[in-house]
């Protein structure tokens, strides 16, 4: 029998180390690998090629659906389940247009985590029964068939996007650089841009914008695990 490859995509080692132990006993599926950022999903993805990503939306570094648009993007055959502590509408429609397969809460079951599996490698769409409930035809459609759709806005771009959530998450313009192999003054151009854009000017602002747009997390929600049992 030719296993479901997943690969974890979480940045706290007890929620890998959970969903490691839930998969562990289901004989279809096989755990080829695990990140503990969303860049580091994205550049094991291309390496591994796994069937199905489980993504955890607040990463560091680089969000979990920034991470799935760039996985969705460059290794379409991969599916990416997204794993979150928050049913918003607003996050179910960045998933959409990120083009992922599915929405998990962390409050779901074991069953629920390696159904959801199944479903994505079949091509189908998973989503936790209280959002399944309130997901409108549009997204469903979209999500089921894999295509990510537009998004309500096309505001920033995906580097600008990657340069907001660190920016969010304090780093200055040295440590970006670094981070993402640019030099200073690329950083500072993407900056300006930012600044344009939105209509923010203080770093404060930034990380509130980065908040509520779901590229960053915060409270103890965003730390449960799936360790719950059916």
């Amino acid at each position: 029998m030719q296993k479901i490859t997943v690969l974890i995509a979480d940045d706290h080692a007890l929620v890998r180390e959970g969903l490691r132990a839930i998969l562990r006993g289901e004989p279809d599926i096989a755990i080829v690998g695990e990140a503990a950022t969303g860049r580091e999903a994205v550049e094991l993805v291309k390496t591994l090629k796994p069937d199905v990503v489980l993504m955890d939306i607040a990463m560091p570094s680089l969000g979990g659906l920034e991470a799935t648009r760039q996985i969705t993007k460059g290794v379409p055959s991969t599916r990416v389940l997204i794993l979150s502590s928050y049913s918003d509408d607003a996050y179910v429609q960045q998933l959409a247009e990120a083009g992922g397969a599915g929405y998990l809460l962390k409050q779901s079951t074991s069953t629920d985590v390696a159904r959801a599996i199944r479903e994505a490698k079949k091509g189908n769409a998973f989503f936790s029964p209280a959002i399944s409930k309130r997901l409108s035809d549009y997204y469903r459609e979209s999500i089921v068939r894999g295509v990510p759709v537009k998004r309500r806005t096309e505001l920033l771009s995906s580097r600008e996007t990657e340069i907001l959530q660190l920016i969010a998450e304090g780093r200055g313009n040295k440590q970006i650089a670094a981070e993402l192999g640019i030099n200073i003054k690329t950083v500072e151009r993407h900056r300006q841009r930012l600044i344009h854009k939105l209509g923010i000017h203080d770093v404060a602002g930034l990380t509130r914008y980065a908040i509520a747009n779901g590229l960053i997390e915060t409270g103890a929600a965003a730390r449960e695990s799936i360790l719950s049992q059916p």
